[in-house]
């Protein structure tokens, strides 16, 4: 399994707590739903960004 994949089932495990926290609290489903779309967005920015690999260095 790759970095990236274990990164965002991770993500995807948070999203879900904060979801269902979300929903214990009273936020209406819409915005549950809103929420969770902008989470999974920034959670595959930030994955992709955190775990790509490094360039090699010049050889000079």
């Amino acid at each position: 399994m790759s970095s990236f994949s274990i990164y965002l089932i991770g993500f995807i495990v948070l999203i879900i707590g904060l979801a269902v926290a979300a929903y214990l609290v009273g936020v209406p489903t819409t915005w549950i739903g809103v929420g969770v779309i902008v989470m999974v967005g920034i959670g595959i920015l930030t994955g992709t960004s955190r775990t790509k690999t490094k360039d090699p260095p010049n050889p000079t």
